[in-house]
């Protein structure tokens, strides 16, 4: 039985969620919560198979609280449901250590198809995601962007700066002392030609790595 956990803030999008896995024999909705302090008081009340995780839910995005989530279960799978079809959020989300990512518009069998494969082990991208990264990467030499050089500890500092946490907040959330992360910030800083968290913050939006407040 795939034991599933569901996070999302409309409680509309939860009741369907649960009626297309409820026709699954295999499959049981055995969670919900509505923001990711929810999410991390649930993450150890089961041993979840899955994660089904909204990536604008109230407080700390599902992205920011994704970071946390692998740190404390690394071997969760994590598929991200979003309204936002976008390829940047959709690769920073598998780099961030998701499984797979949905769009919220996607048929209910694309849903059932999308669990089954990361539960098995794979990753799953929405079909027009999908689509959207393979024509993008037709032209990655000519287009490639700044940010894809970053490591990944580098690109997840820059996600949390562009998202307004402190250095002292970021070194919490990564279990790193604040030196390092100020140096990490330093090299990304360098990496893009920056020189303040507000011009990052400003890049983070542009190239769509956050969603725009």
């Amino acid at each position: 039985m795939i034991k599933i956990l569901i996070a999302d803030d409309h409680s509309v999008v939860i009741r369907g969620i649960k009626q297309i896995l409820s026709e699954e024999k295999d499959m049981e909705v055995l969670g919900e919560a509505s923001n990711s302090d929810e999410v991390m008081k649930l993450l150890f009340e089961h041993d979840w198979d899955l994660l089904i995780l909204d990536i604008t839910m109230p407080g700390k995005s599902g992205l920011d609280a994704l970071i946390e989530i692998k740190q404390r279960k690394p071997d969760l799978k994590v598929l991200i449901l979003s309204m936002h079809p976008d390829e940047e959020i959709a690769i920073r989300a598998l780099k961030t250590g998701a499984s797979g990512y949905l769009n919220k518009e996607s048929v209910p069998e694309e849903l059932i198809r999308a669990i089954r494969k990361v539960c098995s082990g794979g990753r799953y991208l929405s079909e027009s995601i999908a689509e959207s990264i393979a024509y993008s990467s037709i032209d990655k030499d000519v287009y490639r962007s700044a940010h894809e050089v970053l490591s990944e500890r580098e690109f997840q500092v820059m996600c949390l700066i562009a998202s307004g946490n402190s250095l002292t907040q970021i070194a919490n959330e990564l279990l790193l002392s604040i030196k390092t992360v100020s140096t990490y910030r330093a090299r990304i800083f360098e990496k893009l030609n920056l020189r303040s968290n507000v011009e990052l913050s400003h890049y983070a939006i542009k190239h769509k790595i956050i969603p725009h407040p």
